[in-house]
Formats: structure tokens, C-alpha cells, sequence
């Protein structure tokens, strides 16, 4: 609809919409949700849980997980804003962000890298009623960050959604390959009796 049929009639509705509920309070509210999908907070997150899962929890496998998870979905998203080269919305709320807007990059990098935490959580929190509460905090930071740069007017809605349903399919893709790979490696050989 975007590419082919320059169909915007989704992202203008959308834009329409949230422009409704604009104020000051929910515009800091939003800058504040929007720091938390930037390389400013994702590149250090992702260097602290390597880091403590490596040197603290002896979880070799984990930190690898997130380093190759982190470092393939930074090489997506800049490859893909190249390919679709798609230009940034005309009149952002505040400053105009830099590169290009499709995928969102917010989108896509905080779903694989607070996936990769919800994944950790899932396999470690044995308390039923405090992994699901974890996890529902988690998918509501990272929904709340791919809304702000819709309300922040730096991306279409449909960047965002892309970004997000880009998000699931390679955080999914990785961890079934990198499974398979530390299952391999962690098989014994057979003996003969």
C-alpha cells in the first residue's frame, strides 16, 4: 500500500488520531519512552546483560544469544532503511530525526532486544505471577516506544508496524538458529560400548 499504491490513507488517520491527545505532559511522557528504543540506551543495555550473564551468571550461551541477536538486527535495520530509503514524516513534533523512517529502527531494535529480556525472564522467573507481570511490563515499554515515535511524529504508523512485525520474525528466526547451534555443540559424541 505504501511502495506500490502510495496509499498513506493509514498514516494519516493515525497521525490524525494521536494528534487529539497532544500535550506537554504526554509529549515529555513520550520523549521519555522514545530514549528507551535509541542506540543511547540500547547499546549500553545490551553490553550490561551481556556482560552479566558472561562474568555473572556464567551463562555463556545467553550472552552470546544477545551479541549475535543485537549485532544482526543493527545490520537489518540499516540495510533495509537503504533499501526502502523511505523520507521522514514532513512536520515532526519536535526536532526532525536523521536517516531514513522504514523500518522504524526504534521499533524493530527494542522488540529483538527487550525480547531477548523477555526470553530471559520466561526461562528464569519461576514464579508464575511475577514472570507473566514481568513480561506484560515488557511488552508495554517496548508498544510504548514504537507509539511514541508516532506521536513524536519521526514515523509513519506503518514504519512502526513494520519495524515491530520485523522485530518478531528475526528475534524468532535467531533464537531457533542459535538454539539449534548451541544444541550441537552441547551434544555429546556417542561412544561405542
Amino acid at each position: 500500500m505504501v511502495f506500490i499504491h502510495q496509499a498513506p490513507g493509514l498514516d494519516d488517520a493515525v497521525f490524525n488520531f494521536v494528534a487529539q491527545f497532544q500535550s506537554p505532559g504526554l509529549t515529555r511522557f513520550m520523549q521519555a519512552f522514545t530514549f528507551f528504543g535509541s542506540h543511547e540506551f540500547l547499546i549500553p543495555a545490551n553490553l550490561f546483560i551481556i556482560g552479566i550473564a558472561y562474568y555473572v551468571a556464567k551463562n555463556k550461551w545467553f550472552s552470546i544469544k544477545m551479541l549475535a541477536v543485537a549485532l544482526s538486527s543493527l545490520v537489518i535495520i540499516f540495510a533495509l532503511k537503504l533499501l526502502f530509503s523511505r523520507s521522514r514524516p514532513l512536520m515532526p513534533l519536535l526536532g526532525p530525526a536523521s536517516g531514513y523512517s522504514f523500518p522504524s529502527g526504534h521499533a524493530f531494535m527494542s522488540f529483538t532486544f527487550f525480547g531477548m529480556v523477555i526470553y530471559l525472564v520466561h526461562k528464569n522467573v519461576h514464579q508464575l505471577w511475577l514472570r507473566i507481570l514481568l513480561m506484560i511490563i515488557l511488552f508495554s515499554i517496548t508498544f510504548l516506544i514504537g507509539l511514541s515515535r508516532i506521536y513524536l511524529r519521526v514515523h509513519y504508523a506503518t514504519d512502526v508496524l513494520a519495524g515491530f512485525c520485523l522485530g518478531v520474525m528475526w528475534l524468532v528466526l535467531s533464537l531457533w538458529i542459535l538454539h539449534r547451534l548451541e544444541r550441537s555443540k552441547t551434544r555429546l559424541p556417542d561412544h561405542p560400548e
